[in-house]
């Protein structure tokens, strides 16, 4: 996954994801081509699944 779309899978901002990675808090990205960065899908499905559930109240 590009960082555009996990953007809208996970609900966070550019600087967010990488604040959560500097963390330890968030997924790491693999090298896909010379200047390229994704993320696995089943990395951030796992990352999801972790989340606690908000129901927004």
């Amino acid at each position: 996954m590009r960082r555009p779309e996990v953007e809208n899978t996970v609900g966070l901002s550019r600087s967010a994801i990488y604040a959560a990675m500097d963390r330890g808090d968030f997924p790491r990205p693999i090298q896909i081509g010379r200047r390229a960065v994704g993320w696995r899908s089943n990395d951030i499905d796992a990352w999801l699944e972790a989340r606690p559930m908000s129901n927004g109240w």
